[in-house]
């Protein structure tokens, strides 16, 4: 991870006073298992480029953390990419520069726009590469986003997610740093700390004088605090965010797990009725899959046993509780770190009003046959087949109508042609660990062959805003199982 600053034209010199580092001298310290080194490459009266690059231990970035014990915690581009981990470690190198406070004879130049080019990266973004290049082009930088070429040799991505950004304008060093350590964490959408109110301040300092005309000011305020109750703080300080007629709604505010809005604004309707979405909330598309799943399953002649497959933190399933008949739900899901946070969420809905079945998380997988998941009443799959490669779907899907053998399997799957209805780039997908988005008339085509020799019927139908021509942004198939006696 790095960030080279390059600085031209007459007094580029000053550069290196303003970040009060000796061009002939290397910065080299280690903290906390973090080698932060800045290097001038170019030192002269009218050019100046200074390599700032850090490299911290891999192992100590999850020792010691409550999920230390995942493995997966070690399996990540982490140590590699430019987020709001690499902010951290080279802010107290730029204190001097983020503060505007350098040596008195030099104060002058704090305010002096500099001819900057600034290069930086990887930076691992879920972003569009318009929403990249809007973020800096609206601050009057020319934008060049660079990609590696894919060095796979199966077809899992067309192009790969990490760029690298160059941006070019004229602008203050502080300014351009302060921008930078705002909008960094923005891109890549990861915190590695604590959210509090300490974030309001930080949105404050470093967006003072470009963030309140910004167009993306929202999608930036959104995906720096996260939470519904910082967004309210900070909005009852700087004043209501707001969305301008002509900008949709981003993919990430309308789709659920990249947290723009919140982790607990809109929860299952048994944590707290004071976090129900009004008439005058937008609802989360993530909202009305849980809303339509649960009213398919509330329909239902038999409910009493579900299995939610791929539960996740068990959003889902604590829905699904609710639901009267029901007396056991069984919250499948691998990762150990969603699981903890599932049960979590569970032991509160012990002894709770309205509550009919706590849910159990239990450790499994799609690609491991388990023998107490068969013959379940209900089986559900939210949003979960288009992360697995799609050669190996047949047989998964194989393994639940024919192995597992639900009275009744739901399961949900983006539609591809709604992307459009998005803003978003050609052949991108909503999420990145996304396998593959499939049209309407691609499901359609998958399901008259998972459903050919088996016992199952099925219907499709969208959820979310219809747009004409586009269809609906998920789509959900029921299958159900044929009474004795009507074999296909």
């Amino acid at each position: 991870m790095h960030l080279i600053i390059q600085a031209s034209g007459e007094d580029a010199s000053v550069v290196s006073h303003l970040l009060a580092k000796n061009p002939n001298n290397i910065y080299d310290r280690t903290d906390k298992g973090v080698r932060v080194r800045m290097v001038y490459t170019r030192a002269t009266s009218s050019e100046t480029e200074v390599l700032i690059h850090a490299e911290p231990d891999p192992v100590d970035l999850v020792r010691g953390s409550p999920d230390g014990y995942d493995i997966t915690q070690y399996i990540n581009d982490r140590e590699f990419v430019t987020s709001s981990l690499f902010c951290s470690y080279i802010r107290s190198a730029l204190g001097t520069a983020l503060n505007g406070k350098p040596k008195e004879e030099y104060t002058k130049w704090v305010e002096h726009p500099f001819d900057l080019q600034l290069s930086f990266g990887p930076v691992a973004s879920d972003l569009p590469d318009r929403v990249v290049e809007e973020l800096f082009s609206h601050l009057g930088y020319a934008v060049t986003l660079e990609r590696e070429e894919l060095s796979y040799s199966f077809d899992l991505k067309k192009r790969s997610s990490v760029r690298r950004i160059i941006l070019q304008g004229k602008e203050t060093v502080q300014n351009a740093l302060r921008q930078l350590f705002l909008l960094i964490p923005v891109l890549d959408n990861y915190k590695h700390y604590f959210i509090s109110e300490d974030e309001i301040d930080k949105i404050k300092r470093y967006g003072d004088g470009w963030l309140e005309t910004h167009p993306h000011k929202e999608l930036i305020v959104k995906r720096t605090l996260r939470f519904a109750e910082l967004i309210k703080k900070y909005e009852s300080k700087e004043g209501a965010l707001s969305i301008p007629d002509n900008k949709p709604l981003s993919v990430e505010e309308l789709e659920d797990g990249r947290d723009v809005l919140t982790e607990g604004s809109i929860e299952a309707s048994t944590e707290t009725s004071k976090d129900a979405p009004t008439d005058d909330t937008p609802v989360r598309l993530n909202e009305l899959r849980y809303r339509a799943i649960t009213e398919v399953v509330a329909r239902l002649p038999h409910r009493q046993r579900i299995v939610d497959m791929g539960a996740g933190e068990g959003k889902l399933s604590a829905r699904l509780a609710t639901i009267a008949g029901v007396e056991s739900i069984l919250a499948v899901e691998p990762s150990g770190q969603s699981r903890l946070r599932a049960m979590e969420r569970f032991a509160k809905l012990e002894g709770r009003h309205g509550v009919f079945a706590v849910p159990e998380p239990i450790i499994g997988s799609l690609f491991y046959f388990d023998e107490q998941l068969q013959h379940q009443d209900v089986m559900i799959l939210c949003e979960v087949i288009e992360h697995i490669e799609a050669y190996r779907l047949d047989g998964i899907m194989n393994t639940l109508l024919q192995e597992y053998q639900p009275e009744v399997l739901i399961v949900t799957t983006p539609n591809k042609e709604y992307n459009d209805v998005y803003a978003m780039e050609q052949e991108s997908f909503r999420h990145h660990d996304h396998r593959f988005e499939w049209t309407r008339a691609e499901l359609a085509e998958r399901c008259v062959e998972w459903s050919a020799g088996t016992n199952y019927t099925y219907t499709i139908q969208g959820i979310g805003e219809q747009v004409e021509g586009y269809g609906q942004p998920t789509q959900m198939i029921v299958f159900g199982r044929r009474e004795e006696g009507h074999q296909q």
